[in-house]
């Protein structure tokens, strides 16, 4: 065995030969590795109080640097060092997550050993490679090209379209022209708040255009009064911009775009920040993930004679979202309803493969989406469905049924319409009563049907079960009745029977198609159709088509029967609300109708009757 001598004098003779190599062992009690774990910790956290540099106020130096950057923190990993004498150097790995992209590259820490104490070496490429002294890092985003919502055959409803911008040219005003009567009379003009568009136009320089609105070309035409032009500075600037057909064009379908609110910032979970732009309603909320595409993104040095970009992420546009809207039927539907006073819908369905081509909700629906998720009770129009349970208790388009003025069940009395013809009255055969829409007929068939009979037809016309179809829809109710009362209304489409113009479109492109339609917005959307436990046959939708036919040619849809193709329709009106002072209840009016491949559905929330409120709108829209 060695003597402790013999161990010593090898010892040395060892240490010899390292000095002479100008290497030392790595993380020995003197070696910087405690110092460098300080560092990857500090400089993860932000909190460098722990770790000893070679100048004051690191720190700070170190906060200019990365600020730009925002609230993100790095994740950092620090190598073992190479030392040389009282010098060492070490790899450092440097992580950001910036807007969910990764940006990763390595620095490298220069140590130096003074006093027995190692102390790390600053300056501005220990954060990254390529800084200098006077440099930092910003962080500058590039919004993502925003995916189209496209109608039928991938037509672009959004598009570039004429606009005009009016505004104050400050150029155009004289030496004796005062910005301030100028910007308020452009305010007053243009019927915008002249507070602020008046401090925003002393504000901008000499030479700025201070925009107060923006107008489609046509909407210019009118709203703009002719004093607008006399007013000194004032300008129409013709432009384009990317816009709907129309201001309201589908929109509570379609929703709305703009600046991400608070609420949706927080509940992003820092994948949104403000002054992004974001889907805020509609399936522009919906499918925001998809249209909004891939911010793109640019770390830049900045602070130096040239910024330069030292790491960059290329925006990636938005997948577009196909829809069945037809463009020219949308825009034809919302004309139709541009004048109606009340709430009001029409919905256009395609049988033959359920393409809802029109949902337009009328202006005074003020954003509600009457069109497909509206819940009204649908009236006459119901019919429809209680003609088919009727069919399949063995009644036929020609048999006869009775048709009182009046007639009482439980003590509650049901009548016709005011209108409706005398001649209508007594025993007439179920395709009369449905010409005619009488109500005491249908109501005096009730004792065929049996418990959920009319909940069977409906469900087999596309009423009453819920799918979804990747948007805001309501397909109606057709719960029990609760007594005799109830069961007598939900036959002529009053109880508790419920249904939105988008379901009464589908019941009437069911009986067009002879199947029950399961409507369709988003072709690219996989729905599984719930069957019907009684599926509709051909002979029933031939024996309906009957009925509608013979509304228009002997009923009270006869003013249809002028357009052009075999038109089916069914009118309807509903009492709903509290009776006025006379104990009237206002009054749904409704309409559906096909028209060869095309069904539609027509309401107005408040109106005399369906042929008369209802009627001139789905003419408008047919012819």
């Amino acid at each position: 065995m060695r003597s402790r001598l013999a161990v010593l004098a090898l010892a040395a003779s060892l240490a010899a030969s390292l000095a002479l190599t100008g290497c030392q062992v790595l993380g020995g009690d003197d070696g910087p590795a405690p110092v460098l774990d300080a560092l990857a910790g500090g400089l993860s956290s932000g909190d460098l109080s722990g770790v000893r540099f070679d100048a004051p106020d690191v720190a700070e130096q170190y906060a200019a640097v990365v600020d730009g950057l925002g609230a993100v923190l790095p994740s950092v990993e620090v190598d073992d060092a190479e030392v040389t004498d009282d010098t060492a150097t070490a790899a450092v790995t440097w992580r950001w997550e910036l807007d969910g992209q990764p940006w990763t590259y390595d620095t490298t820490a220069d140590l130096t050993r003074v006093d027995d104490a190692w102390q790390v070496a600053w300056a501005p490429a220990l954060i990254e490679p390529s800084l200098v002294e006077g440099e930092h890092l910003t962080l500058d985003r590039t919004a993502a090209a925003r995916g189209q919502i496209t109608g039928a055959g991938d037509r672009a409803i959004v598009a570039p379209r004429e606009v005009v911008r009016l505004g104050l040219d400050k150029t155009k005003l004289a030496a004796t022209d005062d910005v301030t009567v100028s910007a308020r009379a452009i305010a007053d003009a243009l019927q915008i708040g002249a507070p602020d568009y008046v401090e925003r136009a002393v504000a901008a320089g000499d030479k700025a255009f201070v925009e107060a609105l923006v107008l489609r070309a046509e909407e210019a035409r009118t709203a703009v009064p002719p004093a607008y032009a006399e007013i000194p500075g004032a300008v129409a600037i013709g432009d384009q911009q990317d816009l709907a057909p129309s201001r309201g064009f589908a929109a509570p379908n379609l929703g709305s775009v703009g600046d991400a609110t608070a609420e949706i910032i927080e509940a992003s979970g820092g994948e949104v920040v403000a002054g992004d732009v974001v889907g805020l309603s509609g399936l522009q909320a919906r499918y925001d993930d998809q249209l909004a595409g891939t911010p793109g993104l640019t770390v830049i040095a900045a602070g130096a004679a040239n910024d330069r970009a030292v790491f960059e992420v290329p925006a990636v546009p938005g997948a577009p979202l196909r829809t069945t809207l037809d463009i020219d039927l949308q825009t034809k539907a919302e004309s139709a309803l541009a004048t109606v006073g009340p709430a009001s819908a029409v919905v256009a369905i395609r049988p033959s493969d359920g393409a809802i081509l029109a949902a337009a909700s009328g202006p005074p629906s003020v954003g509600l989406n009457a069109a497909t998720y509206g819940q009204y009770a649908p009236g006459s129009t119901f019919k429809v469905v209680s003609s088919l349970a009727l069919l399949r208790s063995g009644l036929r388009p020609e048999d006869p049924v009775s048709c009182p003025a009046t007639t009482v069940v439980d003590g509650k009395s049901f009548k016709n319409y005011d209108d409706y013809p005398a001649s209508g009255l007594g025993t007439i055969t179920l395709r009369q009563a449905v010409a005619n829409s009488c109500n005491t007929a249908f109501i005096s068939s009730r004792e065929r049907l049996r418990d959920g009979d009319l909940a069977d037809a409906a469900a087999a016309l596309g009423l009453g079960v819920d799918h979804d179809l990747g948007f805001p829809a309501y397909f109606g109710q057709v719960p029990p009745p609760e007594g005799e009362t109830e069961a007598a209304a939900d036959l002529i489409g009053q109880g508790k029977v419920l249904a939105s113009p988008l379901a009464m479109a589908t019941v009437a492109a069911s009986v067009a198609a002879g199947r029950a339609v399961l409507p369709v917005l988003l072709p690219d959307l996989a729905t599984e159709q719930v069957a019907p436990s009684v599926p509709l046959t051909a002979s029933e939708a031939a024996s309906l088509q009957v009925l509608m036919r013979a509304v228009v040619t002997d009923g009270s849809g006869s003013f249809l029967l002028g357009l052009p193709g075999e038109v089916g329709a069914k009118t309807g009106t509903a009492e709903y609300g509290t009776p006025d002072d006379s104990g009237s209840l206002p009054t749904h009016a409704w309409m559906i109708a096909t028209q060869g491949d095309l069904a539609v559905a027509v309401f107005v929330e408040t109106g005399e009757s369906g042929s008369r409120t209802a009627g001139p709108i789905l003419a408008r829209f047919l012819s």
